[in-house]
């Protein structure tokens, strides 16, 4: 996360102090919308239970609205906006095993963190499974170097590689979620899994 407002003089101290207490809400907003549930997330997957799906498509639609919007009314500099660099492989990799301890463990690295603060045993099992793979990662390291670094394409963002304007692109992403829900909807009827929704 960087800084709130870099030009007006907030420490570091503050900006770490304002980032904990966001955190602390989104856990809880999180823990609130069924999400410390491997059931529920797991559900997913299997298409008994989108609720993952609508939830995480409505915050990024609302995200992606607010800095469109505000880049409008020049309220934000979008230079100034953070793009994660990007590395072709690493990203098809790290997608996969990602998605697959998903499938297996029912918790993202986010939500095995809201699980396990409620004192969840399974979540600490994949937590710590998780800091397991980070340092075997890191110390074995040198290994994978030239396959992490590889197909380096800078931090693009989609609207660019596209050749569209921001908003042309944020209308087709709304439309596309509303898409998305119709299907999350029609998968949870079809898929539909009484003995594990009501005991969620």
């Amino acid at each position: 996360m960087g800084p709130i407002i870099p030009s007006a003089g907030i420490s570091d101290e503050i900006n770490f102090l304002i980032a904990f207490i966001i955190g602390i809400g989104f856990g809880f907003a999180l823990e609130q919308a069924g999400f410390s549930s491997s059931r529920k997330l797991a559900g997913m997957f299997y298409g008994y239970d989108t609720t993952v799906l609508k939830v995480f498509f409505t915050a990024a639609i609302v995200a992606m609205l607010g800095l469109v919007f505000l880049n409008y009314f020049e309220m934000i500099d979008m230079n100034i906006v953070y793009v994660n660099s990007y590395y072709i492989y690493s990203a098809i990799i790290g997608g996969i095993i990602m998605g697959a301890g998903f499938i297996i463990g029912g918790f993202c690295p986010g939500t095995s963190v809201v699980a396990a603060s409620i004192g969840k045993i399974d979540a600490w099992w994949f937590l710590g499974g998780s800091l397991l793979g980070i340092f075997i990662f890191a110390e074995t390291y040198p290994l994978w170097e030239t396959l992490h670094n590889s197909a380096f394409v800078g931090s693009p963002k989609l609207s660019n590689v596209l050749g569209v304007k921001d908003g042309t692109l944020a209308f087709f992403i709304i439309l596309i979620a509303i898409g998305m829900f119709w299907v999350g909807e029609w998968a949870e009827k079809k898929f539909a899994r009484k003995d594990i929704v009501d005991n969620i």
